[in-house]
C-alpha cells in the first residue's frame, strides 16, 4: 500500500502536537522474540505473535465487560496463554524473563531521530499508550526517549483500553488542544481507526503492508514508518 497525502488543514486548525501509541509503534513489540527464540528454540516468533495477539484481546475483554485489571496483568496472561496454546514449559524463571524484557523492548531505528526532530521544531510530542504507568516509564527510560517525550499518558487512570472514548480524551486533556489540532500516530490499524472516530488527526504506520481495516474509516494518512509524522508539520 502506497502511503497516501496528508491532509491539508486551515490555518486556526493547524496541529499543535503529537501523541505516539507505544507499544508497535514506538517499541517493538516482536524484539522480545529474540529471548523467547533463546528459550524456546524453533518457537519463539510463534510465541511472540500469539502473545501479542492475546494482549490485545484480553485488554478489549477487560475493558468491555469493565473487569479492568493493568496492562502488566494482561500482558502477562497473554504470555501464559500462548505458551499453554504451544504446549510449552513456562516456568516462573522463564516467565519473569519474557516479561521483564516487555520493559526494554526495541525502539524502531528511526524513531530516535524523529522524536529528537519534533523536540528541535519545539513541537509537544507525548505517548497514550494502554499501557501501565511502571512500564511505559520503564520502557521510555530503556529506549532514551525520557527527553523527548512528554506528557506520557497511561490509559489506566480510566480504568479502560483503547478504543474507549474516555481513553483517548485524556490525550485533549493533557494538551489543552481539540482532537482534530492534535496528531495521533499508531502503527495498530485498530488504534488508528479508534483514534478517529474520537475526532483526532491521525497517521496509520503501516510497517507490515496490511489491509485498511474494513470499518469504512480510513486514517488522515498511512505511512511506512515514523518519519511520515513529521510531513503534518
Amino acid at each position: 500500500m502506497q502511503p497516501s497525502k496528508p491532509t491539508r488543514v486551515a490555518p486556526d486548525d493547524r496541529l499543535g502536537a503529537v501523541l505516539f501509541d507505544a507499544y508497535g509503534t514506538l517499541f517493538d513489540v516482536y524484539s522480545v522474540g529474540v529471548l523467547a527464540e533463546e528459550l524456546f528454540a524453533g518457537f519463539g516468533e510463534r510465541l511472540t505473535s500469539l502473545w501479542r495477539d492475546k494482549q490485545i484481546e484480553y485488554s478489549r475483554l477487560a475493558s468491555m465487560s469493565r473487569r479492568y485489571r493493568p496492562f502488566w496483568d494482561v500482558t502477562r496472561a497473554g504470555l501464559r496463554f500462548a505458551a499453554l496454546r504451544l504446549g510449552l514449559n513456562l516456568d516462573s524463571v522463564a516467565e519473569d524473563r519474557l516479561m521483564n524484557q516487555y520493559l526494554h523492548l526495541s525502539p524502531f531505528p528511526e524513531n530516535p531521530e524523529v522524536l529528537a526532530e519534533f523536540k528541535r521544531r519545539g513541537i509537544p510530542a507525548g505517548v497514550l499508550s494502554n499501557g501501565a504507568p511502571e512500564m511505559l516509564k520503564a520502557a521510555v527510560q530503556s529506549a532514551g526517549f525520557t527527553e523527548l517525550l512528554e506528557p506520557v499518558i497511561s490509559v489506566h487512570a480510566t480504568r479502560r483500553f483503547k478504543t474507549d472514548p474516555v481513553t483517548y480524551a485524556l490525550g485533549t486533556a493533557a494538551l489543552g488542544l481539540p482532537a482534530q489540532r492534535i496528531l495521533f500516530v499508531s502503527s495498530n490499524g485498530w488504534d488508528a481507526i479508534g483514534a478517529t472516530w474520537f475526532g483526532y488527526t491521525t497517521l496509520w504506520v503501516n510497517r507490515g503492508g496490511l489491509p485498511l481495516e474494513q470499518l469504512d474509516t480510513q486514517p488522515t494518512r498511512i505511512g511506512m514508518n515514523l518519519r511520515d509524522a513529521l510531513d503534518f508539520f
